[in-house]
């Protein structure tokens, strides 16, 4: 067993229900409220529905990691482990670029992301 990997799937599941819930009550909601034209409000709505499969899918593959002896598993946590990385980098880019007070706490996601790909990366060693 790979408690590495297990920790990495539970923390993205947890990740991908906060992201579903939270998500859901402060971005999609008010998103599709919006007075944002049609295409492009609907396309954001489509694109946050895919970041939640995106979540999902991610965390179910590192839990499938997670009894070990899978054929490619390294090569998969390291590619999931990236993936949470560029996540963590899209929000931390986007962040320090705008203009506020304590901006690290204002768009929090790059907290959540980021310790699923430390955990993805320290169990293929």
């Amino acid at each position: 067993m790979n408690a590495w990997f297990l920790s990495a799937g539970i923390t993205a599941a947890a990740v991908a229900v906060i992201h579903a819930v939270a998500g859901g009550r402060d971005v999609a909601r008010p998103l599709s409220a919006s007075d944002l034209a049609d295409e492009p409000r609907r396309t954001l709505h489509a694109v946050w529905h895919m970041v939640t499969a995106d979540l999902t899918l991610a965390a179910a593959a590192l839990i499938w990691l997670s009894p070990g002896n899978r054929p490619g598993g390294d090569t998969i946590a390291w590619l999931l482990a990236a993936h949470f990385v560029a996540y963590s980098a899209v929000f931390l880019t986007v962040t320090l670029r705008a203009n506020w007070s304590r901006p690290l706490v204002r768009l929090p996601q790059w907290l959540l992301l980021l310790p699923v790909a430390v955990l993805a990366a320290v169990g293929t060693a």
